[in-house]
């Protein structure tokens, strides 16, 4: 069978598994055509039209930031609320990769959301969201600060990243589970680290080594787009058309404050009440009012 392996070279999504193929042994023909069928179906995806400013698929990533135990927490809580909206808006919404503490919160994890709209209206979302309360720990009663960062990026289909297989270090193991034990007996967990900037992708939830390969080039091409995008955001900063937020991580955007039953968004200084509701989901206002800020901003 003529195969034009140079197609699937030439695409950066594609271009480690048509490495991987030609490693392959010509006898083991199964696998040989499952990663030709998987080359393929990314290569139509990517025909399909779309909006590629406002893509209808992003990678979500929470972080516990300060605050130990607490921090984790309220990372768990932060992803709880966006599956919630996800839900409510009718996307879906699928773990990637989750590392947990022992009582249950996130280290960090990562999410796929695919949906109509969703960049559009989760854009906003990324950087430093703070919770303040007092901990259920807490014997005298004290206010904890803690905090979580977010991103959001936006999976294209049309990429001007350049990923050459050389530049990159791929690692397998077992998926491991809730504690860390091994749920696997094969390796489908997949790392990805990307030599030239160290930027390091994880894919554990994926049933095959195939897709979590796929779904790990996915996250880190966003990755180096976003990195890009800061960087000549950085550049242009006085003349960047949106003053809302520099989609940057490390910028401190919200504060949930659980006593006064207050959320308040420091980039356009307007508050929020009933927070419980706001964590099952209801983030509608908040979003709303971001958008409408950078109309004004324009």
């Amino acid at each position: 069978m003529d195969i034009d392996i140079e197609k699937y070279k030439a695409n950066p999504k594609t271009a480690y598994l048509a490495k991987a193929y030609l490693e392959l042994p010509t006898e083991d023909t199964e696998s040989r055509q499952m990663m030709l069928d998987e080359m393929e179906r990314i290569l139509s995806s990517d025909k399909l039209p779309e909006n590629d400013e406002f893509p209808n698929e992003v990678i979500l990533e929470v972080r516990a930031g300060a605050g130990g135990d607490e921090a984790a927490l309220f990372a768990k809580e932060l992803a709880d609320m966006y599956d919630l909206y996800a839900q409510r808006q009718g996307w879906g919404f699928a773990a990637i990769s989750i590392s947990q503490t022992s009582i249950g919160g996130y280290k960090e994890a990562a999410f796929e959301i695919r949906g109509k709209d969703v960049y559009r209206q989760l854009r906003f979302e990324t950087g430093v969201h703070r919770i303040q309360r007092v901990p259920e720990t807490e014997k005298m009663g004290r206010v904890h600060t803690s905090t979580a960062s977010v991103a959001i990026l936006p999976v294209r289909k049309k990429t001007t990243i350049e990923i050459k297989p050389s530049d990159l270090e791929i690692e397998t193991s077992r998926s491991g589970g809730a504690g860390g034990q091994n749920v696997n007996k094969v390796e489908t967990a997949v790392r990805i680290i990307h030599k030239p900037t160290g930027i390091d992708v994880r894919s554990t939830a994926q049933r095959s080594q195939l897709k979590n390969r796929e779904m790990a080039m996915s996250i880190l091409i966003a990755k180096l787009e976003a990195k890009k995008e800061e960087e000549e955001s950085a550049k242009y900063s006085e003349n960047r058309k949106s003053q809302i937020g520099t989609a940057d991580r490390s910028e401190k955007i919200r504060t949930y404050n659980i006593l006064q039953d207050r959320i308040t968004d420091h980039r356009i200084n307007k508050s929020w009440h009933n927070i419980e509701k706001i964590l099952e989901g209801g983030i509608e206002p908040i979003l709303e009012a971001m958008s409408e800020a950078e109309e004004i901003a324009g």
